[in-house]
């Protein structure tokens, strides 16, 4: 049975009634307006499906009902969409995001290009969505310790590639992997496709997102759980569920200092997705957002959808979601250039296919 986190969801909702008759004191309305959702990514991922089923509950619950219309701006991995809410939206609550944990990684937004700071967003709230998979073409699975064969081409998304598929930094750093990266898909959709047509031979996704895909045994091979998040909802895919962890593998392989505040780096990539205003959105707008929130996660209609669409996340109020993103902000320089000096030893750095 999938865990969906319903406690911390009734917990919340019960503050929300006391919320509900603040926000209608202050006369938050949006009654006739429109909501625009900015999603940093390419539809079908797995941050575009929650944006779009978190946007028709926000339509519900938000005081007037507006009309919520949803925005995907994936250029930059996502930098273009947090620059445009960070410095062109109104803090009128008409403009929104719901994004992911590789938009909070230091490396993507202390990049030149990055005019935000997460840490400066109007957290609403947040959804914790469990750990990640590795997933392997079963052809390709002798080539990856044996390095006198063809190395196993790994898929990743363009930019900074995503906390699963960091894995195959230390795999092929510290476990002997037998690897060369191909960079620049769009999203998981685009992984999944070139995985099934043998473009590339191995990535990585989150444990859910691969519940009804890739499951022909005979083609594929879950590989190893990420690690980061052991409290994760089981999927019910049972060779997923049951996959070795890869935190285990990698236990007493790092002996450097450098190199193992690297590691600390990428375990605390935990995955999930966080919902945002802009910066100095005013209080009476953000309770209003956490209200709705609250009210939406517990709705029959939202708790159905979620079943088939989110398949399985744990809710994160707006102070957790907040601990989080200052978390994962405080990563040292040196830890991060550490890790970029180990995609650079990989190959990566560019943004185009390889």
């Amino acid at each position: 049975m999938r865990r969906y986190g319903f406690t911390a969801l009734l917990a919340l909702a019960a503050g929300a009634m006391l919320i509900h008759a603040a926000e209608a004191a202050d006369g938050v309305s949006f009654r006739g307006k429109t909501v625009t959702m900015v999603i940093p990514t390419t539809p079908a991922g797995s941050t575009d499906l929650a944006a779009r089923l978190i946007a028709k509950g926000l339509s519900k619950f938000l005081p007037g009902e507006p009309t919520v219309v949803a925005s995907n701006v994936p250029e930059g991995h996502g930098v273009a969409a947090l620059n445009f809410l960070a410095q062109q939206a109104k803090p009128d609550g008409l403009t929104v995001t719901i994004s992911g944990n590789s938009q909070v990684d230091p490396v993507t937004y202390r990049q030149p290009q990055a005019r935000y700071d997460p840490r400066q967003f109007t957290i609403i709230g947040g959804m914790g969505v469990g750990d990640n998979v590795m997933i392997i073409r079963a052809d390709a699975l002798p080539r990856l310790t044996d390095k006198s064969q063809k190395p196993v081409a790994m898929g990743s998304v363009a930019g900074q590639p995503r906390s699963g598929m960091q894995m195959t930094l230390w795999g092929t750093k510290y476990l002997g992997w037998n690897t060369r990266w191909v960079v620049g898909y769009p999203g998981s959709t685009d992984l999944m496709l070139a995985l099934e047509r043998g473009e590339i031979d191995m990535t990585s996704f989150p444990r859910g997102y691969v519940i009804d895909k890739l499951k022909d045994a005979k083609q594929f091979k879950i590989l190893y759980l990420d690690g980061l998040d052991k409290d994760a909802p089981k999927s019910g895919r049972a060779d997923a569920d049951n996959a070795p962890l890869f935190t285990d593998a990698m236990k007493g392989k790092v002996k450097d200092p450098k190199m193992l505040a690297a590691y600390d780096y990428w375990r605390a990539s935990k995955v999930f997705k966080w919902l945002a205003l802009p910066p100095k959105t005013p209080d009476a707008i953000r309770d209003t957002y956490r209200a709705a929130f609250a009210a939406m996660l517990v709705d029959p209609d939202f708790k159905k959808n979620a079943e088939d669409t989110l398949e399985s996340f744990t809710v994160l109020s707006g102070e957790k979601t907040m601990e989080l993103i200052e978390k994962l902000s405080e990563t040292s320089d040196e830890a991060i250039e550490t890790t970029k000096a180990l995609m650079k030893e990989q190959g990566l750095g560019v943004d185009k296919k390889s």
